[in-house]
């Protein structure tokens, strides 16, 4: 008889990983930690990758804060956000216990076959599913820059991120936060674009009904580090007949609203839907995104291109990791007024230049289609499943204190405390 010291894998802790020729179809469950009822980039990629993963036929639920009523019937409000400093942002977070509560309850009656957390380490959702660890999970990293909550509580940070059976990060930016403060290794994984909206909207307009007066689209949030402010100040050096709509809100707003209300040329939008966002791209002459930092990957550059709309961008790291300068995007250097003007200017005046762009920006958007990165996902997902069926992953068996026999494991002690139901299909 083994004594306890040299248990080995509990088979009860496990599933048996489907062979890939069957290719069988998986139960996911996708956390995003930031409220699913307001605008985002992590927001837009987790609801876009779970639609097309459902496409695919697998089975996913979308768990997240609402603030509002659920943004897509396969989502799981977890309750409401509380707004929180963030990374020059403000981001829309449900650190409370009650959430941490309901985000327990779901994960204990949904039996997932593996768990998908966008930015894992979030204060919230994200890091109760990786202090219960119910299932393989894959961590999706999106933040770039510097993150205060990595640096100052570092300690548990990295003892969670220990916990992720598959690290990915969706640029080298965000490689570069995560691997400075967490260490381990990432995979990259870009963003992706759920093509098939843009062409089905196209489909029900002209797709070459431009707007009648050269007109210029920003849509963002509207705080510092988005460099709204700098396309404003823009403004004063193009022509009278161009029109800049403004979409989205922000801490900024009613500030630059009054500094500029003397601008008939600028119009306000406010918040607006993902169909009015993409009619506003494809009519805009052109888009621009003139972001200051923070950026890690500039998905909505891709919006634009998939929207057929030329590109004028802020030069940063995280928009060149989307856009080449003079190829598929004009790019300019951050917080150059006059040299935005001058860009936009070459852009809704030069109707090869615009065309070369918009070409190019179809290419590039093909490289990265939703239902690529979705495929891609797949394949680590069921990585993360043979982790955990050959005794490696992170969170469902730990290596045996120093001294222990080679090659044995011992079940997570969360894990445990289900042991008297079935967890996984």
């Amino acid at each position: 008889m083994q004594s306890h010291d040299e248990t080995v894998p509990d088979t009860r802790y496990r599933r048996d990983v489907p062979n890939r020729e069957n290719a069988p179809m998986l139960r996911i469950g996708m956390l995003c930690p930031y409220s699913l009822s307001l605008p985002g980039g992590v927001q837009m990629q987790v609801l876009g990758l779970a639609r097309e993963l459902r496409s695919m036929g697998h089975e996913v639920r979308v768990l997240g804060p609402c603030d509002g009523a659920p943004p897509e019937p396969f989502v799981t409000p977890l309750g409401k956000s509380l707004p929180t400093a963030a990374n020059g942002s403000v981001a829309p977070i449900a650190p409370d216990p009650s959430a941490a509560l309901r985000t327990i309850r779901a994960l204990n009656d949904e039996a997932f076959d593996v768990l998908h957390l966008h930015e894992p380490i979030a204060p919230g959702i994200t890091m109760t599913a990786l202090m219960l660890r119910l299932a393989p999970t894959v961590g999706t990293f999106h933040a770039a820059g510097d993150s205060a909550s990595y640096k100052y509580v570092n300690k548990p940070s990295r003892w969670l991120a220990s916990r992720i059976d598959i690290r990915v990060a969706v640029s080298k930016d965000a490689e570069l936060l995560a691997s400075r403060y967490l260490g381990g290794s990432y995979e990259i994984l870009g963003n992706g674009i759920e093509i098939n909206r843009y062409v089905k909207e196209a489909m029900s307009v002209d797709k070459y009904a431009k707007a009648k007066t050269p007109t210029i689209f920003f849509c963002g949030r509207h705080e510092p580090r988005k460099g709204l402010d700098v396309l404003l100040r823009a403004m004063q050096f193009l022509p009278s007949d161009v029109e800049l709509w403004i979409a989205s809100d922000g801490s900024d707003t009613e500030k630059l609203k009054r500094e500029w209300a003397h601008d008939q040329r600028v119009k306000w939008l406010g918040r607006i839907n993902d169909d009015e966002k993409i009619r506003r791209m494809q009519e805009a002459t052109v888009f621009c995104a003139p972001s200051l930092h923070g950026e890690s990957f500039g998905v909505v550059l891709l919006e634009a291109m998939a929207a057929g709309t030329p590109v004028v961008a802020s030069k940063i790291a995280g928009y060149q990791n989307v856009a080449t300068h003079d190829v598929d995007a004009l790019l300019v250097e951050p917080s150059d007024e006059r040299g935005l003007a001058s860009a936009l200017a070459k852009v809704m005046t030069n109707s090869r230049l615009s065309a070369r762009l918009i070409e190019a920006g179809h290419i590039r958007v093909d490289e990265s289609s939703m239902r690529n990165l979705a495929e891609k996902y797949v394949a680590v997902y069921r990585r993360a499943l043979e982790m955990e069926q050959n005794g490696q992953g992170d969170g469902y068996a730990h290596r045996q204190p120093s001294g222990a026999s080679q090659g044995r494991w011992r079940p997570s002690r969360m894990l445990a405390l289900f042991e008297h139901r079935l967890l996984r299909k």
